[in-house]
């Protein structure tokens, strides 16, 4: 089970006015937050600031961002207007094609060019200012794809966002990126989903139902997911899973099978419960090469006649052979075990530490300061290199909404997520970098948690 993260608020950086009390006629002078930072010299265009997991969905009736998005217009304003910031680095899920309730269809009639302008209407004074900040030519404006954006090309993007500059490992693999910031070879900032065996790219594991697809099994579990908060249940009236026979680990592949089962059936009966009979189809998909409107029961395990564990889609993928071949088709260096990286998916410390695995314990990796986003949990961690020089991981968070099957419930959602992340030069020393990870709490700068790093 996912943990929930408590951290202290050991500062804050407030909204300062200058001059001291003033006098009706004179106006206040706000001073911009970024702009008044400790450990910065604060002198010229030097911090990245990084967001992710926007989730900025194109139907605000179920979208998972609706309640933050005056906040994070402000926050984007601060942005613009700041006259030390030289990148903004929007690290994946700033689209969503994934959170979308079982029988709605995606796209409708359209194309995925149209569901990028309905995004963009639904959102429009959040683009309005993205676009603001890359017209303006300041501040450097990245996009690195997420898994819930992983199958948005580069085309469509720019639609969105004109000019936008988009951090992808190449035109094949559009749906996964590594972004190092300029003149910083040493920073690397991803969404991390690569590594995560629900939510990496998936070649070729369904060719009789969707030839060429590369959606991951996550994309359904976000489906159901959806739909288990706008057409609620409760856990006790909920569908349940039917229950399938431990296998012990003489046969790998089937005892992998089981590991993905078990994942399965404490979500669909702890976390995103739904009332649906699970062998009606209703799951609309038309995205990613499906076309088809599958059941529930079409990506759940099931046991066989024989006593195996079998599946209609994604059948092939159980083996350490072919989780390593994934990995490599989704540029990862460092192979992992399948069946942690199964358990992983929710147990996402699994996903945390691939920072240290696949950078700072990576020899061929100059890497000292990791940023991802995906799991939605904030933190900073401490790490050293086979060197043992220090380094140092960052989790940037989310900006959704927190989610409620109670549409009466109140929840005061100036207190949830919202988090950045913003590295820079301390005192202005290029070689020393404070990273600091933050809440935007009542639209005020919260720090939470800064390392200080020497590249």
């Amino acid at each position: 089970m996912m943990k929930k993260i408590v951290f202290p608020i050991l500062w804050v950086v407030s909204v300062f006015m200058l001059g001291g009390c003033s006098s009706d006629d004179e106006p206040e002078v706000t001073v911009n937050p970024f702009d008044i930072m400790s450990d910065s010299n604060n002198d010229g265009r030097n911090k990245i600031v990084v967001i992710s997991d926007l989730h900025l969905g194109a139907d605000l009736t179920y979208s998972e961002t609706v309640n933050h998005l005056n906040r994070l217009e402000q926050f984007l304003n601060e942005v613009r207007s700041s006259a030390t910031i030289k990148e903004l680095v929007l690290n994946g899920d700033i689209f969503d094609e994934w959170y979308v309730p079982t029988r709605t269809n995606t796209y409708g009639d359209g194309s995925q060019a149209h569901f990028i302008r309905k995004t963009v209407a639904a959102n429009q004074r959040i683009f309005d200012l993205f676009n603001a900040i890359i017209k303006d030519g300041k501040i450097k404006l990245t996009y690195i794809p997420g898994n819930h954006d992983m199958g948005f090309t580069a085309k469509n993007v720019d639609i969105a966002m004109p000019g936008v500059n988009q951090a992808r490992d190449s035109n094949e693999k559009f749906g996964i990126g590594t972004y190092h910031p300029d003149g910083y070879p040493e920073i690397a900032i991803e969404h991390g989903h690569r590594y995560d065996f629900f939510s990496a790219l998936t070649p070729g594991a369904n060719e009789s139902e969707a030839p060429d697809a590369t959606l991951p099994p996550g994309y359904f579990f976000a489906r159901i997911a959806a739909n288990s908060f706008t057409d609620p249940t409760t856990p006790e009236a909920a569908t349940k899973v039917p229950i399938i026979p431990e296998k012990d680990q003489s046969n790998p592949e089937q005892y992998s099978k089981y590991v993905y089962y078990s994942l399965w059936k404490y979500v669909m009966e702890k976390v995103i419960y739904v009332k649906d009979n699970f062998s009606d189809n209703i799951i609309k998909t038309n995205v990613g090469n499906f076309t088809k409107t599958y059941s529930i029961n079409d990506v759940l395990p099931y046991s066989a006649p024989d006593g195996s564990i079998q599946m209609k889609l994604y059948n092939g993928l159980f083996t350490q052979t072919h989780w390593s071949e994934r990995l490599k088709y989704n540029n990862a260096i460092v192979m992992t075990d399948i069946n942690k990286a199964i358990k992983g998916s929710l147990e996402t410390e699994f996903i945390d530490a691939q920072s240290q695995v696949q950078y700072f314990h990576n020899k061929l990796s100059e890497v000292r300061v990791v940023v991802f986003g995906h799991t939605h949990l904030p933190m900073i961690k401490s790490y050293t290199n086979l060197d043992n020089k220090p380094c140092v991981y960052a989790n940037s968070g989310t900006w959704e909404d927190r989610k409620t099957r109670d549409k009466n419930a109140v929840i005061d959602q100036d207190v949830i997520n919202m988090n950045f992340v913003t590295i820079y030069p301390v005192q202005g020393n290029k070689d020393r970098m404070q990273v600091a990870l933050y809440q935007y709490k009542y639209g005020k700068h919260m720090l939470v948690s800064n390392k200080e790093v020497d590249l």
